[in-house]
């Protein structure tokens, strides 16, 4: 197995905590990494690293862990340029534009579904990510719920059961109805192909009891909750997504003190999606009230086609600094380590012995510049499980 360092790093985000450095990050200055098939052997300084059989220049630039995007919607067909441009001439954002992807993602066969995914998929990772999770949710019938996770689940291991998106159109004045093929039927279906089961729980989509069956029902069946809480308003998704120990609560929008303080004394991730905020002019989350209270916080894309059409985690980093309450190191964090705690992972988000290789290279000599010239394609080279991929 051959060994590799890239040396002449000049700052290297590990994510290392036994570093005990003054930031959040285990920053490594003049720094160097070693590979070893698809894992990180050594990190250190430069001048301490170990002979390898390859070398690799970084030529003063910034290395970070690849991005872990731990929310998307990547399995669809279809186009809502209109919807967009209708709503930022002043039409406030509703569930119900979800339903129009679904008429086109049941319309649209496998192989165009698979090439947009995988579109997408070169689009983020030419960015920096290199792992994330996506989600089923513009079928909702048995065969569609079942074939968008027998797709997403060729190119990635984090995958999510979302039969629950909102209701389907052929059960709009049969919800419960709805709720029993969910739980029933297309859970028997779906559950083979993923490890985790969402629903969002919102006004036009799902209440509490009907959110409480349907994660019930996955955990059962041995699909872990996640849950779309309090985005459009308050409401019980977060305080139930923390009683079923769910790895995350995403969105956060909303939140009460109860809310906090249940994030704070539970195992749940706080996942943050600006980019929706960003896209439907909605008020922004506060990271900074989730962090002073020592709530785990991941930062995601929510790449989507209706309220989030970025696969950018930098320019989502760079909105969660300018508008989220967050310092340019608790950002990136959150984009890597904490996306990792968001799917209970510990072998992504840090670049420490035993991890994935899984690197980012900017062309810059700090993670910081990824929120000081947002917009700036910085990425200069990417390498998943140790092999170069950008």
């Amino acid at each position: 197995m051959s060994s590799t360092v890239i040396s002449n790093i000049a700052t290297l985000v590990t994510n290392d905590p036994s570093l005990r450095d003054d930031s959040p990050l285990g920053l490594v200055r003049d720094a160097a990494v070693v590979i070893e098939g698809d894992r990180v052997v050594w990190t250190g300084e430069s001048r301490k690293a170990p002979a390898t059989d390859n070398r690799v220049d970084a030529g003063g630039r910034a290395v970070l862990p690849g991005f872990v995007d731990s929310h998307s919607h990547l399995v669809f067909a279809g186009d809502r340029t209109e919807e967009f441009n209708a709503r930022m001439s002043g039409r406030a954002y509703g569930a119900g534009g979800i339903r129009t992807t679904v008429a086109a993602t049941r319309a649209a066969a496998d192989a165009e579904l698979e090439a947009n995914l995988v579109r997408l998929l070169d689009e983020a990772l030419r960015q920096g990510t290199t792992t994330f999770e996506t989600k089923s949710g513009y079928g909702l019938t048995v065969e569609d719920e079942a074939r968008a996770l027998r797709l997403a689940a060729r190119h990635t291991d984090e995958v999510t059961y979302l039969g629950a998106h909102v209701v389907a159109p052929e059960y709009a004045e049969d919800p419960a109805g709805y709720v029993a093929l969910v739980t029933g039927e297309m859970l028997d279906a779906c559950a083979p192909h993923a490890r985790w089961i969402d629903v969002f729980c919102e006004e036009g989509a799902f209440d509490g009891d009907q959110a409480r069956a349907i994660l019930t029902a996955g955990k059962a069946r041995g699909l872990h909750p996640r849950v779309h809480a309090n985005q459009l308003s308050y409401g019980p998704g977060v305080r139930l997504a923390v009683e079923l120990d769910a790895a995350s609560a995403d969105h956060c929008t909303h939140l009460t003190d109860a809310d906090v303080d249940a994030l704070a004394g539970g195992n749940t991730v706080a996942t943050l999606l600006p980019g929706a905020e960003f896209s439907t002019r909605a008020e922004w989350p506060d990271a900074r009230r989730l962090l002073d209270a020592g709530v785990t916080v991941a930062l995601s894309t929510d790449c989507n086609p209706g309220s989030s059409f970025t696969s950018s985690v930098p320019f989502c980093v760079a909105l969660a600094v300018r508008d989220m309450g967050m310092t340019p190191d608790e950002a990136v964090r959150a984009a890597t380590a904490g996306g990792a705690a968001a799917l209970r992972r510990d072998d992504i988000g840090r670049l420490a012995p035993g991890a994935y290789a899984d690197l980012t290279l900017l062309d810059a000599p700090s993670h910081v510049h990824l929120a000081y010239r947002p917009g700036v394609p910085l990425v200069a080279g990417v390498w998943r499980r140790g092999v170069r991929r950008v």
